[in-house]
């Protein structure tokens, strides 16, 4: 009898500690069949998939569209958050001193570099990971000479970038002394690209097969495609595809502080400094941005949430919020539409957060 005893005390301490397990994880569905129906609708157009992890486990999973487990995302710039990884990485196995490091003697083969002032030399790889570039380089202007659409009817994108006039400050803008955290933003694809470009060339290998060493096969992601360019360089800039259960672990490495299943893959002491705000992306909305990853606020029944997001065109969206251990991704093919941005984050904001936070 004792014995029988002690077998139905584990049993229920057992049971209530799944319950306790599943209470931690549960998530409130309503705002999701709420989605689902908009999407059915075409009210959120585009969508191929939506997934949340909450404390690690996955709560949420559908595919829509042309969307399913095996389809690779094309998450355009969202992939650029996985070059900052990537950087990591390669300071990590010493191929680099820190984010410090200047760019141009990386590149001694392209000398006589244009437009080589002193700005340009000083220029560091951090200055590229926080989207400050000395040259004109602004994918948001059309008129900009850097903007990325013009790389690419070129052969060497490498050389695009490097020879890129010296950026100015229109004197209807504010110096940038009178800037939050003193720094310029301007969104230069082209100067991801050379940082993907420099790891490649310090690593001796082409940036996709050291992804593949170092970051997706320690994490179990067996498929991957990349874009290059004219000259074989894979482009760190945007356009990588995977499926969205691989983005979403990538994400939940993120969260993890650069741990997967108990083996460390990037320094958490880098992950801390890509998540670290270092200037001002959209003043009027209060979006701030680290090294590759865009930082949100949101607000939700007056509570403040932080969420970091890898974003890209199409509304594509992983999104990382530590202080509800919650990561969660939107795919979508919404490709330069007027409502790709706004439609995924209301997504966000009001189905995945608020099936959390209600």
């Amino acid at each position: 009898m004792k014995s029988s005893s002690k077998i139905l005390i584990a049993i229920a301490i057992s049971l209530c500690s799944l319950s306790t397990q599943a209470s931690e994880t549960a998530i409130n569905l309503d705002p999701f069949d709420e989605m689902e129906n908009k999407i059915v609708n075409k009210d959120y157009k585009k969508i191929t998939s939506v997934l949340v992890n909450k404390k690690g486990s996955l709560v949420y999973e559908k595919y829509f569209n042309e969307g399913s487990k095996s389809h690779l995302n094309d998450v355009r710039s969202a992939s650029k958050s996985i070059t900052a990884l990537l950087f990591g990485q390669a300071i990590e196995n010493g191929l680099f001193n820190s984010e410090q490091d200047k760019v141009i003697p990386v590149f001694a083969d392209k000398q006589p570099i244009a437009n080589l002032t002193p700005k340009k030399a000083n220029m560091t790889f951090q200055d590229l990971l926080m989207m400050n570039p000395p040259m004109e380089c602004n994918d948001w202007n059309n008129m900009s000479q850097g903007n990325e659409e013009r790389m690419y009817l070129l052969e060497d994108w490498e050389r695009f970038v490097l020879d890129l006039p010296n950026r100015g400050t229109p004197p209807w803008e504010p110096s940038v002394e009178d800037r939050p955290y003193g720094v310029a933003y301007s969104y230069c694809t082209g100067g991801v690209f050379l940082t993907g470009s420099a790891i490649s060339r310090k690593a001796k290998m082409g940036l996709d097969d050291f992804a593949e060493k170092y970051l997706f096969s320690p994490m179990e992601i067996n498929k991957s495609v990349w874009p290059y360019s004219p000259m074989g360089i894979a482009q760190g800039g945007g356009g990588l595809r995977l499926s969205s259960r691989d983005y979403l672990k990538l994400g939940q490495l993120i969260l993890d502080k650069g741990v997967y299943k108990g083996q460390s893959i990037i320094n958490a002491s880098w992950i801390n400094k890509m998540l670290k705000a270092r200037s001002l992306a959209m003043p009027d909305r209060g979006i701030e941005y680290g090294y590759l990853w865009w930082i949100f606020p949101f607000e939700h029944q007056g509570k403040q949430i932080r969420a970091y997001a890898a974003a890209g065109n199409g509304g594509n969206y992983l999104w990382v919020v530590p202080e509800l251990e919650l990561v969660s991704l939107v795919t979508s093919t919404a490709y330069n539409t007027s409502y790709m941005h706004q439609q995924t984050q209301e997504i966000f904001e009001k189905v995945v957060l608020k099936s959390l936070l209600d």
